[in-house]
């Protein structure tokens, strides 16, 4: 049975439900997809070919890294070195941003690892993933703290539609990375092989197993990984090093990107970030950071239960001006949505199905409802149906219900 199970893992991860199967390492390509918040980054260096100098002597660093005590075995080479040279000494402005952001984030990621058995040292990889940026996005589509594709979000259990992308919520892309490397390690039971395989995905660490021979030593498989996979394990040793030595190299952490105490709340209204931010006072930018799921500001909680995080020096203010917050600017911020859980189409309030977004299409001149459902693949009367039309008749401009996610 386990072997059966295994298998059926292994087939699940090498089918394209990976990470970002073909995406370039941060280190790699050195965020040239807005992996960073910063907007000019500390380094581009190509590390298949640079060769960094240090004043600190091979004996220092192998010590250094014995008295980690990481569970995960932190091998010493030159290629190891070269990455904790990167981090440690070539990238202050980043690893200050870094250090600030893991004193919130990285307290959420071992309380999530510990749940599920994991090393811990497991942490240090959303640096490498995302620069702890909750909203870093890939030019392939890979989103959030940990880099999520959409269909291995979605295969983990993680909504993705119209104004909800749980990929890029803190908590629940931590909970679901923590069960993709759990089932990772079940397949190789080896970390830096399961590391590997979350960067470039198990068929492809498979491939590499196979050319070396059948070998599960990870720097005998090295050389037959992927260009931009070999440097995935390096560079966690670097992140690691430099960030439990950031003090040896004079970096200190910028100041709190993001509230140290933060409190969660249930909302079941419709409601918009921006009302939040203008009635309470709390800047915009920080109200988006803790709750980067909902990247359209808006929450559709009408009808359900949604979470949303706020600073915790805000919690009892929030209590008491609720009824301000939802009123405040309701029609110009939230559009034609209203808080019983209806839409507006034409005038007219609308029931819609709960958790369903809908898909909307702009009438343009020449159209017609025939034409329309042809091209959305319904029928006219679907169409008239789901927009409360009396007749054929559309103008241009009109804004039409063609269908759902």
């Amino acid at each position: 049975m386990r072997r059966l199970i295994i298998a059926i893992l292994g087939l699940l991860l090498s089918s394209g439900f990976v990470f970002g199967q073909d995406t370039d390492t941060l280190l790699q390509r050195w965020y040239l997809h807005r992996q960073a918040r910063t907007q000019q980054p500390d380094a581009g260096y190509n590390m298949d070919s640079v060769k960094f100098n240090t004043n600190v002597p091979d004996s220092v660093l192998m010590g250094r890294l014995e008295r980690m005590h990481s569970f995960i075995t932190l091998p010493y080479n030159e290629t190891v070195k070269n990455y904790m040279v990167l981090y440690s000494e070539k990238m202050p402005k980043s690893m200050a941003e870094i250090l600030s952001l893991s004193e919130y984030y990285f307290p959420i990621f071992e309380e999530t690892l510990d749940r599920y058995g994991l090393p811990l040292e497991l942490k240090y990889m959303a640096v490498i993933e995302s620069h702890l940026n909750p909203r870093a996005e890939s030019v392939y589509g890979a989103k959030g703290l940990w880099q999520f594709m959409y269909r291995t979000g979605l295969s983990y259990g993680l909504r993705v539609n119209s104004y909800i992308d749980e990929r890029m919520d803190p908590i629940l892309s931590t909970d679901a990375a923590c069960r993709y490397l759990r089932d990772a390690y079940a397949i190789f039971g080896s970390w830096p092989l399961a590391i590997s395989a979350y960067n470039c995905g198990s068929g492809n660490v498979n491939k590499a197993i196979k050319r070396a021979g059948g070998s599960m030593d990870y720097w005998k498989v090295y050389d037959y990984l992927p260009r931009e996979t070999r440097g995935y394990v390096p560079a966690l040793v670097g992140a690691m090093y430099a960030i439990n030595y950031a003090k040896e190299y004079g970096i200190r952490p910028d100041p709190a990107a993001v509230p140290e105490y933060v409190d969660t709340f249930h909302v079941h209204k419709n409601l918009h970030l921006r009302q939040i931010s203008e009635v309470m006072g709390i800047p915009m930018e920080d109200v988006r950071d803790l709750n980067p799921q909902y990247f359209k500001d808006y929450v559709p909680a009408a009808g359900t239960t949604e979470v949303i995080r706020l600073p915790f020096a805000y919690s009892a203010s929030f209590l008491d001006l609720q009824d301000s917050i939802y009123r405040y600017k309701a029609d110009a911020l939230l559009g034609g949505k209203i808080t019983d859980g209806r839409e507006v189409v034409n005038g007219r309030p609308v029931q819609t199905t709960q958790g369903t977004s809908w898909v909307y299409y702009k009438v343009k001149s020449g159209d017609t409802l025939s034409h329309i459902a042809r091209k959305y693949h319904c029928t006219v009367s679907q169409l008239k149906s789901w927009n409360n039309l009396k007749s054929d008749r559309i103008s241009i401009g009109q804004r039409l219900k063609v269908g759902k996610r």
